[in-house]
């Protein structure tokens, strides 16, 4: 849902002494819908690390207000990316130029606590997902011999399980990858093209069926930098379910024989619905967004797809009704909101954002309100979400200030970290 670079202040009240009792409200208050954290990648002080700033969203108004002591180190270089557990008591931050992922425990006042750092199988990882106990780390080039930014080779994927985290324990990431043969990753190659430079752009996992016995997949978005113009593509895989031994749950299974899935010129950005039957890629180089269908992981094109977008469109979201979908158009500084139909996507509305958006996410207590990432504005924008129209309004005070250079967005509905 984002792109490589790929609140909450209380509602304004008239009287002196209703400002001093807003003021008093903190994370622990009954107006605060979520927490929101957002890395901001600009090296900031103890080792150059890059931060984390930590929001707390009003309910009423979507005003978003730092917590006290936010912001907090990312604890490793050039924070890019970061993740969730699926129990909301864990936060993965990547940090690109340390080749790292740190797990932060969330405590109940929505600090973050530095538990471990692991060092991912390749060299920069750029994007991260989670689904149950597994985290899915997208590193720009494989573990190679020679294999740098002066010889780029592709990129890969790593896999970490962790321990069962419950309401009142935080999951532990395990320390290695777990094991693809005698890799400890899984290379993004084009069959036929061993030589050829495959980049990858983004993550997405995607889960369908029946609640009682799931199905997910990873979707890798990537493109060949060795052709021109460069060829996006969309590698997919099947997740072993976490019952399996032989192999492991978590291992990954390529769909299609191995052969990725035509994704335009340069993929930037993917989306699934909720229903797990459609997935969304923004091609940065097109200016579109490529639709599928997808029927046992395998994608096929939707009619009517590409669909028109802004210019340079970096970060896509579909909102958990699965009614809309909503796209940051970088290079016009704004947002794009559409409905989905039966998958179609029809455009509603575009809506004026900060500098460059690069990331987006909707909040999770209500999906009432929408967040985009500026990163050269270095701030938050902040949207009311119509959860009938699909519409979008900017939240009071809108747009909300960040450390310098933020990159990347996730959030918790506010009384679910488990820590203190």
């Amino acid at each position: 849902m984002r792109m490589k670079l790929n609140k909450s202040s209380q509602l304004l009240l008239v009287t002196a002494a209703s400002l001093l009792v807003s003021g008093l409200i903190t994370a622990c208050g009954t107006l605060t819908e979520d927490l929101v954290y957002v890395t901001s990648s600009r090296a900031a002080g103890t080792n150059n690390y890059g931060e984390v700033d930590v929001f707390e969203v009003n309910s009423e108004s979507g005003v978003m207000r730092q917590i006290p002591t936010s912001p907090f180190p990312s604890n490793g270089r050039n924070p890019v990316a970061e993740a969730v557990s699926s129990n909301n008591a864990n936060l993965y931050v990547v940090n690109e130029d340390d080749n790292s992922i740190v797990q932060f425990v969330i405590g109940s006042d929505g600090k973050l606590y530095p538990v471990q750092t692991v060092n991912t199988p390749g060299i920069y990882p750029m994007a991260i997902a989670v689904s149950g106990l597994n985290v899915f780390v997208v590193d720009t080039y494989q573990p190679v011999a020679l294999c740098s930014t002066a010889e780029p080779c592709s990129g890969s994927i790593g896999v970490f399980p962790s321990t069962a985290g419950s309401t009142s324990v935080a999951s532990v990431l395990g320390p290695q990858p777990l094991a693809n043969g005698n890799l400890n990753y899984w290379p993004l190659n084009l069959p036929g093209k061993p030589n050829d430079v495959i980049v990858p752009t983004g993550i997405n996992v995607l889960t369908a069926g029946p609640s009682t016995s799931p199905t997910s997949y990873l979707y890798v978005t990537a493109y060949d930098s060795s052709v021109t113009p460069t060829a996006g593509y969309v590698f997919g895989f099947l997740i072993t379910p976490a019952s399996s031994t032989t192999p492991p749950g978590g291992t990954l299974v390529p769909l299609n024989v191995g052969v990725p899935f035509a994704a335009g010129r340069q993929p930037s950005g993917v989306a699934s619905d909720p229903s797990g039957t459609h997935l969304y890629v923004t091609d940065i180089a097109n200016g579109n967004i490529l639709g599928y269908s997808v029927s046992s992981g395998l994608l096929t094109t939707l009619s009517g797809s590409p669909f028109p977008s802004g210019n340079q469109p970096s970060a896509i979201v579909v909102d958990p009704s699965g009614g809309f979908a909503y796209v940051t158009n970088s290079e016009d500084s704004t947002v794009s909101a559409y409905t989905l139909g039966t998958g179609a996507l029809t455009r509603i509305g575009t809506y004026t954002t900060g500098l460059e958006p690069v990331a987006i996410g909707i909040d999770p207590s209500a999906n009432h309100y929408l967040y985009t990432v500026n990163y050269l504005g270095s701030n938050v924008s902040g949207f009311q979400l119509s959860l009938t129209a699909g519409t979008l309004l900017n939240s009071q005070f809108s747009p909300f200030a960040t450390n310098a250079q933020p990159t990347a967005v996730a959030a918790i509905p506010h009384g679910t970290p488990v820590v203190k």
